[in-house]
């Protein structure tokens, strides 16, 4: 089942304009939320996210209780899957075939598929285009997604499941659709939102169940890291084991296996941290 605009409908009825603006130019925000037997993960915090990035990009505040009314109706619908990806995308709606917004209001969208669980540890690779931290899409969720595409394609190719940036100042920032943390000299950390990355709902459970410290480093950090893993809403706590080929020290290291551990366990205490 598929939620547009109020409407519950099955996936072969939902229907959206040619005209959306989501489409034309990529005006939208979308959340990506983890739902394992019905059960949607942190949608409060996915919710709140939405909300912030609709501001950001100047789209009218979503209807949040609508949101999450048409998320539990679609993630219920799914229950039979152990383990699903729940994708809530919002548009600019019918517009012109320009980047002028139209009049129409916004395009809600709830949609769920299977998600395969994360793989057990992660080899990446750091990537030749940098993210701008001073951006106007800097830290928000958009739909506006060829520069995370381009870089998937280029990990792949270099036969990694996961892409790195660096900011413009050369710091450490973000994966494609995850968080990075390192252990430096028996610290854990990770670079601030300042940095340009994305504020991970994920990544902000982490670092409040774990006690890591938000700090700028370069991003040659991350391959001489003692150990580092990913944070991501399908990946919850996922050990970095190779980084442009090099194998880290530990994999996975103390504090990987720590987070990961208070991670699973807090995260079993409620649904909605």
């Amino acid at each position: 089942m598929v939620w547009i605009n109020g409407d519950l409908v099955p996936d072969s009825e939902a229907r959206i304009s040619v005209f959306d603006h989501g489409l034309i130019v990529g005006d939208g925000i979308f959340e990506t939320v983890k739902v394992q037997h019905g059960v949607p993960f942190a949608l409060t915090r996915h919710l709140r996210r939405l909300a912030a990035s609709a501001a950001g990009i100047g789209l009218p505040a979503p209807d949040l209780e609508a949101i999450g009314a048409g998320s539990l109706a679609v993630a219920g619908a799914a229950r039979d899957l152990p383990f699903a990806r729940l994708r809530i995308t919002v548009t600019g709606g019918i517009g012109p075939l320009a980047s002028e917004r139209g009049a129409s209001g916004p395009t809600v969208i709830v949609a769920i598929g299977p998600q395969n669980p994360a793989a057990d540890s992660v080899d990446v690779v750091t990537v030749p285009w940098t993210r701008n931290e001073h951006g106007a899409l800097s830290g928000l969720k958009t739909t506006s997604y060829a520069d995370n595409v381009r870089a998937f394609a280029y990990a792949r190719e270099w036969g990694a499941s996961e892409a790195i940036f660096a900011n413009t100042a050369g710091h450490l920032c973000e994966g494609t659709g995850t968080n990075v943390f390192l252990v430096m000299a028996g610290r854990l950390v990770t670079p601030p939102l300042s940095s340009g990355c994305l504020a991970g709902v994920t990544r902000a459970l982490v670092l409040e169940w774990s006690g890591a410290q938000e700090e700028d480093v370069p991003l040659t950090a991350l391959a001489e890291a003692e150990e580092a893993f990913l944070t991501g809403t399908t990946r919850d706590v996922q050990p970095i084991r190779r980084v442009n080929g090099s194998e880290l020290a530990a994999v996975p290291g103390p504090e990987t296996r720590k987070a990961a551990e208070v991670f699973a366990m807090r995260s079993t205490e409620s649904p909605d941290p």
